[in-house]
């Protein structure tokens, strides 16, 4: 469900993996989507429908996996999906939409199929990399996101409200309530000189939480400039950019091995509408073949093995990094 930045990207990956005999593509406007679904290409067939419940409630007799990269489709046809037995997929960061997934979990494991809440760059492959990285450690307490850039249109839209947007942040075993556009912080990207980044209302810390119920502190940050700082509490001035072309995420893990204090920084680099739809491609193909853990939740609880899947990603084009221990680009 959609053909945007992320949806075509992902749509792109599925085709071209060879395990797709037809993929079956829902928007609200066909006319509009008509020359991008051309122009996706691939051995299977792309079919075009109009997003109505009807439509989508005939797509399910023997469909494998939905994958939903629009926002705001609320939980009656994700719960479709769920009650038809098919796995979910969706890109969404916004908490609403989280939210409303994660509530199918219930229903999800009696099922026996998956639901995965945000798998895009962030969460999503942010989660991924936490979960790995808590692997080298002994005791996890905290998980620290920063993203750069923005997957397409509707990416940009929603981190321009989400910069505004009341930021609840896990600390000290428990939900605070934080104002958005704060915590400055300068972060040093993968492959990017350092940017200041600042709070907002994303999911990470709902799902890693759920994932991880030890932690004590959990944050979500995005780099913004004083401008998308200053206009968040307007509407839009201009288009944003049909695809961001900059992008990383980075994840800082910290705890203990072995009695000592540890940080593990790992992270990502790429134009984020790629980096999002391949790894929603991905978990697609796995949650069609019955390989993630039943119910809802973020690809920190529902993926069993994260390297496994690292290194699938890094196949198909994602730029994995590790930080190792100096303050510049090169250390990546």
């Amino acid at each position: 469900m959609g053909l945007g930045a992320v949806g075509a990207r992902s749509a792109r990956q599925l085709l071209s993996s060879g395990l797709v005999g037809e993929l079956v593509v829902f928007v609200r406007q066909p006319g509009r989507s008509a020359v991008r679904a051309a122009a996706v290409g691939g051995p299977g067939i792309v079919q075009l429908e109009q997003l109505t419940r009807a439509s989508f409630g005939d797509a399910l007799c023997g469909a494998q996996v939905a994958i939903l990269s629009a926002p705001s489709l609320g939980e009656q046809l994700p719960r479709a999906a769920v009650e038809a037995g098919v796995p979910v997929v969706s890109t969404s960061d916004d908490p609403t939409d989280v939210r409303a997934l994660l509530g199918l979990g219930a229903l999800a494991e009696a099922r026996g199929t998956s639901v995965v809440a945000g798998a895009g760059m962030a969460p999503g492959l942010s989660c991924l990399l936490a979960s790995w990285a808590a692997g080298a450690l002994d005791e996890l307490s905290e998980v620290h996101v920063a993203t750069l850039g923005t997957g397409g249109p509707a990416c940009a839209r929603r981190r321009h409200a989400a910069l505004r947007e009341v930021v609840e942040e896990w600390r000290d075993a428990g939900w605070s309530r934080r104002v958005g556009s704060s915590g400055r912080e300068l972060v040093w990207f993968p492959g990017h000189s350092g940017a200041d980044c600042y709070r907002l209302n994303r999911s990470d810390a709902l799902l890693l939480v759920r994932a991880f119920p030890a932690l004590r502190w959990v944050t979500a940050r995005a780099a913004a400039s004083r401008r998308d700082r200053t206009t968040s509490w307007l509407p839009m001035l201009r288009p944003p950019h049909p695809e961001g072309t900059v992008g990383a995420v980075r994840v800082e893990v910290r705890g203990r091995r072995a009695g000592v204090a540890e940080t593990v920084v790992v992270g990502a680099k790429g134009r984020p509408a790629v980096l999002a739809g391949t790894v929603a491609a991905a978990v697609a193909v796995r949650a069609a073949a019955g390989e993630l853990e039943p119910g809802a939740g973020g690809l920190a609880s529902l993926v069993k093995r994260p390297g496994e899947m690292l290194a699938e990603l890094s196949e198909r084009g994602a730029q994995l990094m590790r930080f190792e221990g100096a303050q510049s680009a090169a250390s990546w």
